[in-house]
């Protein structure tokens, strides 16, 4: 404390506040405090200011925003800047608590406080305020938006050398860039506040290397850049470098790094970055996919708004992967992801739906999405809002207009030959036309529609002309091949005799089997008795019983009758498939 500071400290309030920050750099900081806060109380604002200061940071004083802010606002009214600065932070930061307190804050920011001092900052020449004012006038509530003036506000920052106020006026310009010109003048100022070791400048820099936007395009250097991004903690520079690592771009691949810097990023609730190391749990590498830790990431990220993450979590609870097998939960994350406007997340939806499955809120959605797609020129969206007007799923019944809307999907989709060949068979929403519709079908077959195939193959089963069970056995191979069960147990109805074709008990009963264990009943009516029967040449008696109570308990009544001589097969057709 030098000597004229005591001298001039009797008429002085400058000298004051130095002998009191001498006295708290000494270690005597309470003595410091209490001279502080006499001459705060006297009403001189510099003193006021850092008796704000103090019980903001909890220096000499318990911590106490409430009277933080109290005193800055003492100063602030009386035009001290970075008083006002300090309590627009404020305003944008924590809430306050304190019960009567006129000054504790509501759970969100006070936007419209934080403007109030931050426009008096900016206006009494605070650098950093004048960058946070383009920051709120840039980002903040729609109501408060002003481009313009943001920019007015992060030149004039900018100007004064303040990086805060350098990137956004970069970013600004970024924005509005028309031309290689416009985008290197943009990538100076985000440089500038690179240089000056702004952590988000830093990765925004690398963002624009990294695709060569107003700078030369180098990987090498953006790689080094997200990790100097990264090592300060911003999340989505973490997620760069990690994946930078993981794919070896712009610096040597390191997959187990590259995964531990995503685990980092999630680990501090950044969503990309959660869904990004569930999908590796998922997919597995070096090890087995791990579903279980996966489903855990994709829950992080998918409660976070993460649509592809809620797909991807749907999925698993579908199939029960790495979660207990769940139709309901996997339903509201298909729906989740689908009112994000997940294309993929909408069809999946949409099948559930069309299954039977959802509630009626999902079929209107589903119609919904299908018919503004439709409207758009998408044929499957047009086949797909056929089918809901066909069955009416979020909509009145309509098949003259399900058959147009089909009928015009069928230029492009086979699912809709087959459709509208049997809506054209059926005399469903047009004129009955047996031999154009069997044309489509038989165009949707050869497209590799296994129903049209099935369809088809049962059309010219049935008919007189024996000379057509030949083709119809190749399209049920097809078909059944494809997975589909009623093609399997005509298969065994085929070549268990009455056609055409040679009988073989083994082959009726490989298609028997193939078909039982798909669920379809009569299949298993008719495998109960080749296995008790011995049809085939082997008897089992107990696998027989097996598949009797399966066929009873689906509700086929000639179970019931079934004796060990008797032929069911003479009471189920082929046109039960």
């Amino acid at each position: 404390m030098s000597v004229f500071n005591r001298l001039v400290a009797p008429f002085s309030v400058t000298a004051r506040i130095r002998i009191a920050q001498a006295q708290i750099n000494r270690g005597k900081g309470l003595a410091g405090f209490r001279r502080l806060a006499r001459d705060a109380q006297r009403g001189h604002v510099e003193a006021q200011y850092r008796v704000g200061r103090c019980y903001l940071e909890g220096h000499q004083v318990p911590q106490s925003k409430i009277e933080a802010m109290r005193w800055l606002e003492k100063a602030a009214a009386q035009g001290h800047s970075h008083a006002q600065f300090l309590l627009a932070a404020i305003y944008l930061g924590e809430p306050l608590h304190g019960a009567g307190d006129a000054h504790a804050s509501t759970n969100t920011p006070d936007y419209d406080s934080a403007l109030h001092w931050t426009r008096r900052a900016a206006e009494n020449d605070e650098p950093e305020a004048q960058a946070l004012l383009g920051h709120l006038l840039s980002t903040g509530p729609d109501t408060m938006r002003s481009p313009g003036q943001a920019g007015y506000w992060y030149s004039r920052s900018a100007l004064a050398g303040c990086p805060q106020g350098a990137l956004g006026l970069g970013i600004i310009l970024l924005g509005l860039a028309k031309d290689e010109k416009d985008q290197s003048a943009a990538a100076a100022e985000i440089r500038k506040a690179a240089a000056a070791d702004l952590p988000m400048a830093i990765y925004l820099l690398a963002v624009i290397t990294e695709l060569g936007i107003g700078v030369a395009r180098d990987e090498v250097g953006a790689a080094q850049l997200y990790r100097k991004a990264a090592e300060t903690g911003v999340h989505p520079a973490q997620v760069r470098w990690g994946l930078a690592l993981l794919e070896g771009r712009g610096v040597a691949r390191n997959a187990f790094e590259g995964e531990s810097w995503l685990r980092r990023a999630a680990q501090q609730g950044d969503a990309d970055a959660a869904a990004l190391v569930g999908h590796l749990c998922a997919q597995g590498g070096d090890l087995p996919p791990n579903y279980a830790e996966a489903a855990i990431w994709l829950q992080r990220a998918a409660e976070q708004g993460h649509t592809a993450a809620s797909h991807m979590l749907g999925q698993l609870y579908f199939v029960g992967a790495g979660v207990g097998r769940d139709p309901e939960s996997a339903l509201n994350w298909f729906r989740h992801s689908a009112e994000q406007g997940d294309h993929v997340s909408q069809v999946d939806l949409a099948n559930v739906v069309l299954a039977g499955g959802g509630t009626p809120d999902d079929r209107m959605s589903t119609r919904h999405w299908f018919e503004n797609a439709a409207n758009g020129g998408d044929l499957i969206a047009a086949f797909n809002f056929g089918v809901c007007l066909a069955e009416g799923i979020g909509i009145e019944r309509d098949d003259r207009v399900a058959a147009l809307w089909i009928r015009h999907a069928a230029t492009g989709v086979a699912v809709a030959k087959y459709w509208y060949g049997r809506m054209l068979i059926e005399g469903r929403g047009v004129e009955a036309d047996p031999v154009e519709g069997r044309e489509w079908l038989e165009a949707a077959a050869t497209a590799g529609v296994a129903d049209a195939q099935a369809m088809l193959a049962e059309m010219m089963l049935n008919t007189e002309d024996e000379s057509d069970h030949g083709t119809a056995l190749v399209l049920f191979e097809r078909a059944a091949h494809q997975g589909h069960p009623n093609a399997m147990f005509a298969l065994g109805a085929i070549y268990n005799g009455g056609y055409s074709i040679p009988v073989n008990p083994a082959l009726a009963q490989h298609w028997f089997q193939k078909a039982a264990d798909e669920g379809h009943p009569d299949a298993q009516l008719m495998l109960a008795r080749y296995l008790t029967d011995g049809l085939a040449g082997v008897r089992d008696p107990a696998t027989a019983q097996h598949w009797l109570e399966a066929a009873l308990a689906a509700g086929v009544t000639e179970a019931q009758l079934m004796e060990p001589q008797s032929d069911p097969v003479a009471s189920l057709s082929v046109e039960r498939a």
